[in-house]
């Protein structure tokens, strides 16, 4: 079992030429359980891969596993053969695939004395484990290409990070800086095709790719973890389209389940889209006084990146596509809500309205902590932020 499991690990290995680090490289802190979730396609392969290589152990005490890959009955008999074998590191890939792996992961942590890292879909329901997986595993959530990850993959430049704080207080002077290293233009790539990192692997089939992924996101990975019945998936795709035509959508309950054909589950409605939410196609912006109850009406639905709005709204407005932007760089290292006045409440604190080169404060007039997102426009001023310059937080 070992020997097989081994020789796929040496197929992927020599397969793997991805040397871009993400991101998040350099923030997991790794413990005896380290879990990485995050949407299919954003690249946890990519990164375990590389971690494997890159720690310092022998190759011999680590091992890599796809969940999917060979038919096992436990995990935890793999991890014990490997821990008899002298093992130190197990890796495990798509770990939502294998069934009952709560209960894995826990023998595992609690007899073997192997370092653990798992990765598996962002709707991985870790909190609610039954073998109660939060108390001794760390979990980190990564995201797709940020507009400065998509440049430095595009022109194999190395660029900074900044802070929301130093964007909004030092933006004029950061946009100088940057603008004698990168090109803007390609700003409209990045929201038609930049955030999921296999465009770079044959760019002519992203759009294809993205549509298969996603597919397999709604069709296999949700009813995986989820108890949903297959008859039902429909209904998430029927979302999906809706909310296409309506994007940035302000939803109606009553109009949302006469479109969907629910009579007045609303309860079911509002499963449904916390199943798109976690999975990373939808976002779901609540009150900021309700928290995380997913039977709270949400205030706005976005799709979850400009890439999925192009890949399946027909009629892409620039409009919805600014917010989408704006939204899915801000929710990586922030909290989101929608303020009375404005687009986003950002940390509760700081107010933004997104809109073109022309937009002005009239909406956000004399209130504190304000700024205008403007797209297309290079340089700002004062409390007038260029859109793309927060493609820098990450």
């Amino acid at each position: 079992m070992l020997n097989e499991i081994r020789e796929l690990q040496q197929l992927l290995l020599a397969k793997n030429k991805t040397t871009y680090k993400r991101y998040f490289f350099q923030t997991i802190d790794f413990d005896r359980l380290t879990g990485i979730i995050g949407a299919r396609g954003v690249g946890k392969t990519t990164f375990l891969l590389q971690y494997l290589k890159a720690h310092q152990l022998p190759m011999s005490k680590k091992l890599y596993l796809s969940a999917d890959s060979i038919a096992i009955s436990s995990l935890f008999d793999v991890a014990k053969a490997f821990a008899k074998e002298g093992g130190e590191l197990f890796i495990i890939d798509e770990i939502h695939k294998f069934s009952g792996f709560e209960n894995e992961l826990k023998k595992i942590y609690d007899f073997l004395e192997l370092d653990v890292v798992f990765s598996g879909s962002s709707a991985l329901k870790i909190d609610n484990s039954k073998a109660d997986l939060s108390r001794r595993a760390i979990i980190y959530e990564v995201e797709g290409l940020s507009f400065r990850e998509f440049i430095e993959l595009k022109t194999h430049t190395t660029l900074p990070t900044f802070t929301l704080e130093e964007i909004i207080t030092s933006h004029t002077d950061i946009a100088y800086t940057l603008l004698e290293k990168i090109d803007t233009n390609l700003f409209d790539e990045y929201l038609e095709f930049g955030y999921y990192p296999f465009y770079f692997d044959k760019k002519s089939k992203y759009k294809l790719k993205l549509n298969e992924t996603i597919n397999t996101v709604i069709e296999v990975d949700i009813p995986s973890i989820f108890n949903i019945e297959y008859k039902n998936i429909v209904i998430l795709k029927k979302l999906i389209k809706y909310l296409c035509a309506s994007s940035p959508f302000t939803p109606n309950i009553t109009e949302l389940l006469q479109k969907m054909h629910l009579g007045s589950d609303y309860r079911s409605l509002y499963r449904y889209l916390e199943y798109l939410h976690k999975a990373k196609i939808i976002t779901l912006i609540r009150p900021k006084t309700k928290g995380d109850n997913i039977f709270t009406k949400p205030e706005k639905i976005y799709l979850n990146n400009t890439n999925l709005y192009h890949a399946y709204c027909q009629d892409a407005k620039r409009g919805t596509i600014r917010e989408i932007f704006f939204q899915s760089m801000l929710k990586v290292h922030h909290t989101l809500a929608l303020p009375k006045k404005g687009d986003f409440l950002v940390d509760e604190k700081y107010i933004f309205e997104v809109g073109g080169r022309n937009k002005g404060f009239k909406q956000i007039k004399d209130m504190p902590n304000s700024f205008v997102v403007a797209d297309d426009i290079e340089i700002g001023s004062g409390n007038k932020i260029p859109l793309w310059l927060f493609g820098f937080l990450y």
